[in-house]
């Protein structure tokens, strides 16, 4: 049975689709069948341009512990680089 709960977040960043880059504004997270991924179910992430327009977006389907080990990264990534900048900032080499 299909959900279809969408979490729906304003972003501000860049996409890059067939024709190239494009500024994003929304990203759509749902957990339901995917289009192509050989999945019954899968975390489905599009990004988008315009949301009245679906021809500029990218889209992501991955399984769960896929989507778990990605938050677990962004987050990691997040810290680090964070600290890293202050380091930075403050004059000193965190390497």
């Amino acid at each position: 049975m299909c959900t279809w709960i969408i979490e729906n977040v304003e972003i501000s960043g860049s996409g890059k689709g067939p024709d190239g880059w494009f500024k994003l504004s929304q990203a759509n997270v749902y957990y339901d069948h995917p289009f192509h991924a050989p999945l019954d179910h899968a975390l489905i992430i599009d990004f988008v341009k315009d949301t009245n327009q679906p021809g500029n977006r990218v889209a992501v389907e991955m399984t769960r512990d896929s989507a778990l080990r990605l938050v677990e990264s962004i987050n990691t990534a997040l810290t680090t680089g964070e600290a890293a900048h202050e380091l930075q900032s403050a004059g000193i080499d965190g390497r």
